[in-house]
């Protein structure tokens, strides 16, 4: 397996070196909204340990990270008024993984909307600002 590339766009997101557009953080995970959704209020669950995939992600760090994308799927249902979730994660790129720093995607779903393409779509920075704000405020305190 390859190692760790500390130079990933979300190893970035995690030092402050890029800009995203958080919603949750703790001592373990890091989450913000995907600059592609797939739909309004995909979120990427991260863990701020230095892992590319499920493979290396200690058990306890595994269930830390686990617990905080239960949180936020929860607080997504509520605020993009959600009839359902899709959670994704993938590994390797043989399993479809792009970024090479573990995450998981929160993906709020309405009946009958189908998730856009994958990097199909660019959303406008205010939108995913307003999300945030309001994505953040229903977290703040969990």
């Amino acid at each position: 397996m390859p190692s760790y590339d500390q130079n990933n766009i979300f190893a970035k997101i995690l030092r402050g070196e890029l800009p995203a557009h958080k919603v949750f953080e703790n001592q373990k995970a890091f989450a913000f909204l995907d600059i592609m959704p797939r739909a309004p209020g995909h979120t990427l669950v991260l863990p701020k340990a230095p892992v590319r995939t499920i493979l290396d992600i200690g058990p306890e760090d595994l269930a830390d990270l686990m617990k905080a994308t239960q949180t936020i799927a929860r607080a997504a249902m509520i605020v993009f008024a959600a009839d359902g979730l899709t959670i994704q994660q993938f590994n390797e790129p043989a399993g479809g993984q792009v970024v090479f720093h573990l995450h998981i995607h929160v993906i709020p779903r309405k009946n009958g909307v189908a998730l856009k393409p994958p990097a199909s779509f660019k959303e406008d920075p205010a939108v995913l600002a307003d999300q945030a704000r309001r994505l953040a405020a229903a977290l703040k305190g969990v």
